[in-house]
């Protein structure tokens, strides 16, 4: 059975990098191979795994409607086919294995960037049926969402175990993770457990008026990570994240996490 691990916050609040912690305890602690999918359309979580993107969904999608109003100049898109008698869902299913990037026991699969002009609803459930045929290849999905999670409920169906939402420590930060946590009612997929994480912590404890605005929320804490200067020589050097020590205060408040909840 596929376990589905989904995070999301706002920009800035260092969501990509608490991802590159989750995927790095599971290849350590867990049997079976993982799937990461960067729906952000900012695309950096390669960079924290040190993969190569050379192409993503939004590029194969806008390829195929290219491809498609050639076709259906020629009468072949009104049949579901292209030319060659391609139909549009090999097609996606052939250009996305081609663009997985391959790491040690985990894969990536970057979405870029979002849509153009034009009618993408026949295109988008193609790709979920993609999306989600492909995961059921993989123990774990670890799925690095944009702060509206749109991407979760246009690109896949699967069940979601645990969706993890990231904040900084300040009072607008915990707000957009409420609004944010709140989306999850309205998306058309079941999401089991929801929990709050927040990030990038420079005091011992929480504050007593965020914890307070904390405890008013509908999720519960699930811990907290320490702001940590080792950190930044990473993002300056441009080294993988996920090559950070087993040692590090980060890796380490993460796993801890994990341990409570896998």
């Amino acid at each position: 059975m596929t376990t589905t691990i989904a995070l999301a916050g706002k920009g800035g609040v260092g969501k990509s990098t608490i991802a590159t912690m989750v995927i790095k305890y599971l290849v350590q602690t867990q049997t079976g191979s993982i799937l990461a999918i960067d729906a952000d359309p900012s695309s950096n979580l390669y960079m924290t795994l040190g993969l190569e993107a050379e192409c993503t969904v939004g590029d194969i999608r806008e390829g195929l409607l290219g491809q498609v109003q050639q076709s259906l100049l020629a009468g072949g898109a009104a049949m579901g086919t292209l030319p060659g008698g391609v139909t549009k869902r090999d097609y996606l299913d052939m250009q996305i294995r081609s663009s997985l990037a391959e790491g040690s026991r985990f894969d990536l699969i970057a979405m870029g960037r979002s849509e153009g002009q034009g009618c993408y609803c026949a295109v988008n459930h193609n790709l979920r049926e993609v999306v989600d045929g492909i995961s059921k290849n993989y123990r774990y999905v670890v799925i690095d969402n944009e702060a509206g999670m749109e991407h979760l409920s246009r690109r896949t169906t699967r069940d979601v175990q645990v969706l993890l939402v990231v904040t900084d420590p300040t009072q607008r930060g915990i707000v957009a993770a409420e609004n944010i946590a709140g989306f999850r009612h309205e998306l058309g997929i079941n999401i089991e457990k929801t929990y709050l994480i927040v990030n990038n912590l420079t005091t011992p404890e929480l504050p007593a008026p965020l914890q307070a605005r904390i405890d008013a929320l509908d999720i519960p804490l699930l811990g907290t990570v320490p702001h940590n200067t080792r950190m930044a020589e990473f993002e300056f050097s441009g080294r993988p994240l996920v090559e950070m020590g087993d040692e590090s205060p980060v890796y380490q408040a993460v796993a801890a996490m994990l341990a409570k909840i896998l």
